[in-house]
Formats: C-alpha cells, structure tokens, sequence
C-alpha cells in the first residue's frame, strides 16, 4: 500500500490507495492477459524498471491481491498469480480499458507508440486457428524505426504457444510485414484496418496469399478494438 494515504474511510479512497499506484493496474492487466513470470511481466511493461517491478510485486503481495509460487525445480522461476481478489479486479480493469478506448483521443493515444508493447500485446493475443501444422514464421518490418525495435518475428506452430523474437531466429520466412509503427498501431487499436491500410501502402504483405490471409484471420486487433470512439 502506498505511504501517501487519503485519510478517508470511504471504500473508494481505501482501493484507490492500492491500486492507483504508478504501473500497479498495468501489472494486473498482465497478470489477467496470462503473463506469470517476471521476464514476461517485464514485456508487458518495457518502460518499468526491474527494481520497481519487483517492489509494486511485493506490494501487490502484501495486499493479497497477487501470490508467488516456487518453482518444481531449483532451475525453473517463481511465478506470480492473481488471488480472488485479484480476480475480482477483471472487470474493472477490462471496464478502464473500456472507457479509456472509448473517450480518449486517437491522437493522445497515438503519441505514445511503443514497438515492444505493441508486437507483445500481438503475440498474446494472435489466434492462430486452424493452427498451422508446420512453423509459420512472420517478419514484421517497421520501416521508420532503428534497430532494436526495427524487426520483430513471430512464431507459430500447432500445439506450441505463439513465440516472439526480436533477434532472428533463423527460420525460413513466410510472410513479411512491412509498415510503420504508427500504422499497425492504428490497426491493431482499431482506428484503421487491413483493407485500407494495404490499399494507402502503408502497410505491405510479402509472401503467399495463403499466408496473408491466415495473418489477417490470426490477428483480430486489440481486444477494445471493437469499443466505439467517442472522444473528439
């Protein structure tokens, strides 16, 4: 719980004093996305430094809002959970993202682009089916970036999770994804989509039609892509 207290009884400023915290809703909106190790809370965060994130953890923790586990074995790393009441936090936080899609603006959200989170938040939420029965391997492109956030491959395979690498792991390609960040960001958020963004250019697929078409199939967008915007 924070040190900075409201001094009110009211349940509100009691939860606000939890959970209002810098990073605290973001780290249980990982934790409700599936992410449980610490490296994959790190993805989910990329601008939260480790020492931070360990701290809001342990906070988290004391609240009772998230648990650790140990490992089976010595090699494997503790993983993290939400509680009950973690749980219960599901729809407020969905309920957040919900108004933040609706009544912020395009511009305001747009200002702050990030490749790392954004090909993360893809690959956690890529729905491969039918899943192919050889590794597919998808390179995206962002043309306006610089090395490392210039090119990202994702992995998928039946009966393997889909993986993301930002260091080539030295697979055929079988589709390429060439773009901007701003245009794919714009797509996966669901303020443009894949017609009008192959037809304007901005965005290009290179490969088998097969493989484009698997892609857009795969890749529905962010899950709050389909909230009307209602901010100017």
């Amino acid at each position: 719980m924070s040190n900075l207290s409201y001094r009110q009884f009211c349940p509100v400023a009691m939860a606000a004093e939890v959970l209002c915290n810098r990073w605290t809703l973001l780290l249980v909106r990982e934790l409700m996305l599936g992410s449980s190790h610490f490296n994959d809370l790190r993805r989910g965060v990329p601008r939260m430094s480790s020492a931070l994130l360990a701290k809001r953890l342990k906070e988290l923790q004391a609240c009772g809002i998230v648990a650790r586990t140990a490992p089976a074995r010595a090699a494997d790393a503790h993983q993290y959970h939400l509680t009950a009441a973690g749980q219960e936090l599901r729809p407020i936080v969905e309920a957040v993202g919900v108004w933040g899609q609706r009544w912020v603006t395009t511009e305001a959200t747009l200002r702050h682009l990030d490749a790392n989170l954004l090909m993360w938040d893809i690959r956690r939420n890529v729905r491969p089916e039918p899943a192919p029965a050889a590794r597919t391997t998808i390179e995206f492109i962002f043309g306006d970036r610089v090395p490392p956030e210039r090119n990202y491959w994702l992995l998928v395979e039946r009966g393997h999770e889909p993986d993301l690498c930002t260091v080539d792991p030295g697979f055929d390609v079988d589709l390429y994804v060439s773009t901007d960040l701003r245009t794919l960001t714009e797509v996966w958020l669901g303020y443009s989509d894949w017609p009008r963004a192959l037809h304007s250019g901005a965005l290009r697929l290179t490969g088998p039609p097969e493989r484009a078409a698997q892609l857009r199939a795969w890749l529905p967008g962010s899950p709050f892509a389909a909230v009307a915007k209602q901010a100017a």
